[in-house]
């Protein structure tokens, strides 16, 4: 537990002493910047305006920052053998991937608050909490799916590409099935029969990341409790699936 803590705390340096630190940062300050700008061209309601455009900004750059915090820093322990090194070390690789990802996921939920701090300027902060933890279960499952491709790919570009096509689909599966579901002309062959079952199957494996951290939550009610534990859960389900993915990667490469 000792080695998973030392490591998660040097990841969590590393997030604060890095250049993800500034661009998390820099993105925060444009989003303000983008805020008051918007307050100055919107004739109707501008703190609805201003919370819907600014979720959507600050949702992808969250995502665009976790992904390539992850990948950067894995890849670059990678190159530079800093994982053989703590791999050479009396510890099991478990006791690494626990701590990186537990570093991960402290880093990630840190992020994501932070991302949520300009909407508490314009609306209520119960609701910019609820969007900001729904952010927080939505990057942490970003942190695991790449801290999953650059184990396996290894490289940076593969890395970030895997990751970012991943949350591309998961977050328009629905929209794709949709159009799926309804074929050109209303009449469907076999092959639009197919189309929509492997449509369906690629749903099924993906999470919800289109109920997520919806920007209606910030103009008009709420989500409810339910709609919350099934969040947590599915962020929960994911998250251990793909580590467990990532650690059987890990234990089969020879370093």
């Amino acid at each position: 537990m000792t080695q998973v803590m030392t490591i998660a705390r040097g990841t969590v340096v590393e997030l604060i002493r890095g250049r993800v630190a500034w661009v998390a940062a820099s993105l925060v300050v444009a989003a303000l910047v983008l805020g008051a700008f918007l307050q100055q061209v919107a004739l109707t309601e501008r703190s609805a305006v201003q919370a819907v455009l600014l979720a959507s900004v600050l949702r992808l750059g969250a995502a665009f920052v976790v992904a390539a915090f992850v990948v950067t820093s894995m890849s670059r322990e990678a190159s530079d053998k800093v994982t053989e090194l703590l791999l050479a070390q009396p510890m099991p690789r478990s006791s690494y991937l626990l701590g990186k990802m537990a570093g991960y996921a402290a880093a990630t939920v840190a992020i994501a608050f932070v991302f949520a701090l300009p909407l508490w300027l314009f609306v209520p902060a119960p609701r910019a909490f609820l969007w900001g933890g729904s952010l927080a279960c939505e990057l942490l499952m970003v942190a695991a799916v790449s801290t999953f491709c650059v184990l396996t790919l290894t490289q940076f570009l593969p890395a970030f590409a895997a990751t970012a096509g991943f949350y591309a689909l998961a977050r328009s599966v629905e929209a794709i099935r949709a159009l799926a579901a309804s074929p050109v002309g209303g009449q469907g062959g076999w092959t639009d029969a197919v189309v929509r079952s492997s449509v369906d199957g690629i749903a099924i494996l993906l999470p919800s990341l289109d109920r997520m951290t919806l920007t209606r939550w910030l103009v008009e009610s709420p989500p409810p409790a339910g709609e919350v534990a099934a969040i947590a859960v599915q962020t929960l389900i994911y998250v251990l699936l793909i580590g467990t993915a990532a650690m059987f990667d890990l234990y089969r490469k020879n370093l």
